[in-house]
């Protein structure tokens, strides 16, 4: 079985890392140099992108599965490209990508098929209407560019925006700019509780969960600072969190599963990996937004506990044959090495030295992520440089060793020690609490 896996940071190579587990003969697209994807493939630098040169460098190596890491070829039609070439993918179409890609699409969609856990919302292609909108509404908004920013996009007014005037200016700033690539904006009604992750394998029609994540976007430690693509993530031994219990899960399940169906009636199957972002609110989950693909950190946390053979879910994924999947029960702590100053003013090409043999001899695994390998020397990026993952019997144990194995990255770096530790789990705990769910 040859698999391709088109992508370059630490979701790509904990995926690489997990289907060379299982003994497949593993390719590569990647923009930069992974060391660790470089060193367990065969691989080609360029862009992911690049829909033509992924599709020629498939079709040269007489791949049978293409595995699709990030957003942005999905966006692009990748999949459609690949498939009508007899390539088999990992990943939705073009239109089933949608439900990430295009946020207005995503709610109404939720609107059509009355799908529960949605929220109130309004899309707007003009500032005049939209500023009537935040003067009307009345309450805290959530505001978001309609496409794709990487995770950056969304800020919410009073924590990220000041007041309605700041409001207005972002929305103002995202409509004349195109930012996303659409003069597009949504407003969504704040959604207080506690964010978690489920993430899914799907063949169309059959979804099959995996242990759910919680996933730390801001910057600092504390729950402060500017949104990033993410700083890190931990997960509990019984795929639970301790301020979610199955009750919750299964609802959360309930609602990816009437997701896909809705999807496959709108668009077709939709077959791949499914992330849904929710918000445990006083009344329930309820869907902050989908992704199209594994999330990055959140891959980390799932998949190195992975039992069941990964390239024989991939089979199942594109043959429509899915069943189930088995996961250990361990608890996991994952923390991004980011350079100082990231996400605004972090500086490219610095040199980092990680020490994996010490890393490992803790018992945490690395996962490298936007770095580039020349020669022997690793030179970060702008954006977030590794995840080290602990794995433990409990969060505790998890969080210790990841925080005792980050002493082995050297660099002008930073990471947020607080992920994982019990004093941020009582926050969280308590806060569920204080909203009246216990």
């Amino acid at each position: 079985m040859k698999i391709l896996v088109v992508g370059t940071g630490a979701r790509e190579h904990v995926i690489c890392e997990a289907l060379n587990r299982d003994g497949t003969e593993l390719y590569s697209i990647m923009s930069n140099k992974n060391p660790g994807i470089a060193r367990i493939s065969k691989f080609k630098i360029s862009n992911e992108s690049d829909i033509e040169t992924v599709k020629k460098f498939a079709l040269q190596n007489n791949i049978d599965i293409a595995f699709i890491g990030p957003e942005s070829p999905l966006e692009k039609g990748i999949v459609d490209v690949l498939e009508s070439s007899g390539i088999a993918c990992v990943g939705p179409t073009q239109q089933a990508a949608r439900i990430e890609t295009d946020k207005a699409f995503m709610r109404d969609l939720f609107g059509n098929y009355k799908i529960g856990g949605s929220i109130v919302y309004k899309v707007f292609d003009n500032f005049h209407d939209a500023s009537d909108f935040i003067d009307d509404f009345g309450e805290e908004l959530v505001i978001k560019p309609i496409g794709l920013t990487g995770g950056k996009g969304v800020k919410i007014v009073g924590e990220h925006l000041k007041d309605s005037k700041e409001a207005k200016d972002y929305v103002k700033q995202i409509i004349d700019t195109k930012m996303s690539g659409h003069a597009k904006v949504v407003m969504e009604e704040k959604l207080v509780g506690e964010e978690f992750t489920l993430q899914a394998f799907v063949d169309g029609d059959n979804l099959v969960p995996m242990h759910a994540v919680q996933d730390h976007p801001h910057a600092f430690e504390g729950d402060t600072g500017p949104i990033t693509g993410g700083m890190g993530s931990y997960s509990d031994k019984d795929g639970l969190l301790p301020f979610l219990d199955r009750n919750d899960h299964d609802k959360a399940v309930t609602i990816m599963e009437a997701t896909i169906k809705a999807l496959k009636e709108e668009v077709g199957p939709y077959r791949g990996i499914l992330y849904g972002q929710f918000m445990l609110c006083h009344d329930g989950p309820r869907v902050v937004e989908y992704n199209a693909r594994f999330g990055d950190p959140e891959a980390m946390n799932v998949l190195p506990l992975l039992k069941s053979n990964f390239v024989d879910l991939c089979e199942r994924i594109v043959d429509g044959t899915l069943k189930n999947a088995e996961f250990e029960n361990k608890a996991t702590v994952c923390k991004y090495i980011v350079p100082r100053g990231y996400p605004e003013s972090s500086a490219a090409g610095e040199i980092l030295d990680v020490n994996e043999k010490k890393i490992n001899e803790e018992g945490a695994l690395v996962y490298y992520a936007a770095v580039n390998q020349k020669e022997d020397k690793i030179y970060t990026s702008s954006s977030r440089a590794l995840g080290i993952l602990g794995i433990g019997n409990s969060i505790k144990q998890a969080e210790n060793i990841c925080e005792n194995s980050t002493g082995y990255v050297k660099g002008d770096v930073y990471h947020r020690r607080d992920i994982g530790t019990s004093k941020l789990l009582q926050r969280r705990i308590k806060h569920m609490e204080e909203l009246g769910r216990k």
